[in-house]
């Protein structure tokens, strides 16, 4: 745990409990805090009672008198499309609003540091598609290479619950846009935008503010090194306005789009290939097709994100190429979960926007392509150069009439439900033929998350080769 400082002796209100809310109630109280706690549900604050977490209804005039902060969970709205009333309270009564992660940064550092040979480290990633997996893949390529690192933010231990770091060790967090977009400190030592795609515009007002939150990773503290997929114009202007020139070493842009060259520090890759330029010469080369663990070319960018932040950290090229070898790939993420006579069955049931279901299709030949749910705002119109590589589209949820009509020159088969579509894949698929779960929209239509729905396909599939 990361006991918080800063609030010894305090009254800091916490709104939310669920696992952020209960592990930022268990560091502030080491830290030395009294804890008030509220939440919507009402099952959520019996079970809080029962344990002896005292409760007072944030919601009502007068809520904050003797508090000195709110800690916000990261689900829950403070601006668009309105605040929480109990945030608006907050606002009223000139209360600071922070959530776990800006507590982290603001309690990472100790007195031990001094003691280390080589301080501990923090790279943080963010961007709209990929974040889990480079998180993961950089996590899992430190470890390989006998760096101490522990894995933590939106992914893996929430912030605060983590061990204390020991002597060069990194913590690698994977940080989503309602984390970044209210954190009142981010202070990385390396922070990592991978690509950037419209999500959650509702929460966000819009593109731009969705964007402005992720900037605030880079924006707010000034990290040491910055990591920025250049793929959109929204990472080539975050790249311009934090780098000096081509010289400065500070920035390490990546794409998979074209080649870099020039005087900068670039990752890039290309038919499969990834390369290293550095001072207008080639430093480091791997070759990704053979790695099982990361398909296609969104993961292929995934592998510079990674590759980039593991060499600002002093890995060299060879220990990274080996630690990319035996990454077995995320749950949920393009991850191969069965293989029977030829035909490959593969979930990638975190492909809840358009843009990371394009990315899966780019993956892949020859799809039988299980797809739909609870559609995102924006249509469907970035999958549109992708569906020839769609044999037959396999189509599930409550709206599935609507998505399977969007799809054109795509024979669809109106399934609704997961058992249904994946036994008419397994039944009619051939040998060569993939069969994919991308479903290009959210979930909650028919289960509580991605990961269930991922489950769901899974057993299904066992299900279908009769497991």
């Amino acid at each position: 745990m990361i006991p918080v400082r800063g609030f010894e002796n305090q009254t800091v209100a916490v709104l939310g409990l669920g696992r952020s809310g209960r592990a930022t109630i268990a560091a502030l109280i080491a830290g030395g805090a009294s804890v008030l706690a509220w939440d919507d549900s009402q099952p959520a604050r019996d079970t809080a009672e029962a344990e002896g977490i005292a409760l007072r209804d944030l919601t009502r005039d007068g809520a904050f008198d003797g508090v000195s902060a709110l800690i916000v969970s990261p689900g829950i709205p403070h601006l668009y499309p309105s605040p929480n009333p109990a945030i608006a309270q907050a606002y009223a009564a000139g209360i600071p609003v922070d959530n776990d992660i800006g507590l982290f940064f603001r309690s990472f550092g100790s007195a031990d540091f001094v003691e280390f040979d080589t301080p501990p480290k923090v790279v943080a990633i963010t961007g709209s598609n990929g974040k889990s997996t480079t998180s993961a893949l950089l996590h899992h390529i430190l470890t390989e290479c006998g760096r101490p690192s522990q894995l933590a933010g939106n992914i893996g231990t929430g912030v605060l619950s983590i061990d204390p770091p020991q002597d060069a060790e990194v913590i690698v967090l994977e940080l989503s846009s309602y984390q970044t977009e209210l954190a009142r400190a981010l202070t990385p030592d390396v922070a990592v935008l991978t690509n950037l795609s419209p999500d959650h515009l509702d929460r966000h007002g819009g593109h731009g503010g969705y964007f402005a939150a992720k900037r605030r990773l880079f924006a707010e503290g000034g990290p040491d090194r910055a990591i920025i997929g250049i793929d959109e114009i929204e990472g080539q202007y975050l790249a311009n306005q934090l780098s000096e020139g081509p010289a400065d070493d500070r920035l390490i842009s990546i794409s998979v789009a074209r080649k870099l060259a020039g005087q900068s520090w670039s990752v890039f890759a290309r038919k499969g290939f990834l390369s290293e330029y550095r001072k207008g010469r080639q430093v480091g080369s791997i070759d990704l097709r053979a790695i099982a663990g990361l398909p296609g070319t969104h993961n292929h960018q995934n592998a510079c994100a990674a590759y980039a932040a593991a060499r600002s950290l002093g890995l060299g090229p060879r220990q990274i190429e080996t630690a990319l070898h035996s990454y077995p790939g995320l749950p949920h993420r393009s991850q191969l979960v069965a293989e029977r006579d030829g035909v490959r069955f593969i979930n990638d049931s975190k492909a809840t926007n358009v843009d990371s279901a394009a990315k899966a299709l780019q993956a892949f030949d020859r799809i039988r392509w299980i797809c739909g749910g609870l559609q995102k705002e924006g249509g469907l119109d970035a999958l549109l150069p992708h569906l020839p590589r769609v044999s037959k589209a396999y189509v599930i949820g409550r709206e599935a009439e609507a998505f399977a009509r969007q799809l054109p020159g795509v024979e669809a088969e109106v399934c609704t439900t997961m058992a249904t579509a994946v036994a008419h894949a397994a039944r009619e698929a051939e040998k060569g033929d993939t069969i994919l779960l991308a479903p290009a929209c959210a979930s909650f239509d028919q289960y509580d998350n991605f990961e269930q729905r991922g489950a769901d396909f899974l057993a299904e599939v066992e299900r279908a080769l009769g497991g």
